[in-house]
């Protein structure tokens, strides 16, 4: 096996993560307006079912949906700040020991145990599950929170390899 060439792969996942997270931290700056409205209208619930009777789950306060929204923004652009430490680190011990690369790789888990939180439980659990976006034919990203949340998992079990010594 050659080991510098996954070591490489490893690199190159996570620094795709980091830009894909990074143009989503762009995107909700610098199109804010549209991306909060996809916060306010899940967080307030008025796009799913008529008569749903989880309602009393809606919050209705622009402040609330402000602070939501920015909570998101934070931890996308640290999610993909954490990847770009983590790459940096990475390439920095590209040809170093075994122990050396799997402790360069520590950044990465820490940013997508991030991105787990934010599409995983921010999007399905939370999003999705307790304000009901799965219910809403125009505000529903479930299925695209669940596609990423899936390449983090490949991701995260590929950088997750044990990684050795490189072969003399």
């Amino acid at each position: 096996m050659n080991t510098v060439a996954l070591r490489l792969l490893k690199i190159v996942t996570l620094l795709l993560a980091g830009l894909f997270g990074f143009f989503v931290f762009a995107g909700n700056l610098l199109d804010y307006n549209s991306n909060y409205q996809f916060v306010q209208h899940v967080l307030s619930m008025d796009t799913t079912f008529e008569g749903n009777s989880l309602m009393w789950r809606a919050i209705e306060s622009s402040t609330a949906h402000t602070i939501a929204y920015w909570a998101l923004i934070i931890a996308e652009g640290t999610f993909s700040f954490l990847a770009f430490i983590g790459v940096y680190k990475m390439l920095k011990n590209l040809r170093g020991t075994g122990r050396q690369f799997n402790k360069a790789k520590s950044f990465g888990f820490y940013a997508f145990i991030l991105g787990f939180a934010i599409w995983f439980f921010g999007f399905i659990v939370i999003g999705s599950e307790w304000f009901a976006m799965w219910q809403s034919q125009i505000w529903n990203g479930k299925e695209t929170a669940m596609d990423i949340t899936s390449v983090w998992i490949g991701f995260a079990i590929l950088l997750a390899l044990k990684d050795e010594d490189l072969e003399a």
